[in-house]
């Protein structure tokens, strides 16, 4: 009979633990986004306050880093990306590229960027990414006219930068998580 070798397979499936629902990764990674963004906005606002966009570079260089690992939770991986990268590091994967163009793509569609997220399993990784749109605070490092002596320090910190020339309400980049697909936090 045809039924018993999928019969001898049931207590292996009754033991098997399911994995979380797409809805409620896609949901637990959103809710990471929050705190990373406030942490990371307080940190350069602070710097700004104290030396102007200078020492916002110089903290922002320093401290973006640690502040994504402080706001990764495990299982998760916290980041940003963009299409226009200062920092090399965060240049987009494959995945990313073509979420962060899709995303460029539904703005010049006028798409709120706020609304724009996309939660995908890919190479078994559970990946999250949300639009980050670039805010007035943001145009004295990443505007369109820059101080001369941003413009000096962003060519000494960052030489291949591509992070410049944006306009309020633009897509700047994305918020990137990913966790391990098969892992099943409880």
């Amino acid at each position: 009979m045809r039924i018993t070798p999928w019969l001898a397979l049931l207590p292996l499936l009754a033991h098997a633990e399911p994995p979380l629902d797409d809805m409620l990764q896609a949901h637990e990674a959103a809710a990471l986004i929050p705190p990373f963004r406030q942490q990371l906005l307080d940190t350069v606002q602070t710097a700004m306050r104290q030396g102007g966009p200078q020492e916002a570079i110089r903290t922002c260089q320093l401290q973006a880093p640690r502040i994504a690992a402080e706001n990764g939770r495990m299982p998760w991986t916290v980041g940003r990306t963009a299409l226009r990268v200062r920092n090399p590091a965060n240049a987009p994967d494959a995945w990313e590229r073509e979420v962060l163009e899709d995303f460029a793509h539904r703005a010049r569609q006028g798409e709120t960027l706020a609304r724009m997220s996309r939660a995908q399993t890919v190479d078994g990784e559970f990946r999250y990414m949300q639009a980050i749109a670039t805010a007035e605070p943001c145009l004295a490092c990443h505007g369109k006219a820059l101080a001369p002596e941003v413009v000096a320090l962003l060519d000494s910190a960052y030489p291949h930068d591509q992070a410049r020339g944006f306009a309020a309400g633009e897509l700047r980049g994305a918020f990137s998580l990913r966790r391990p697909a098969a892992e099943v936090v409880r």
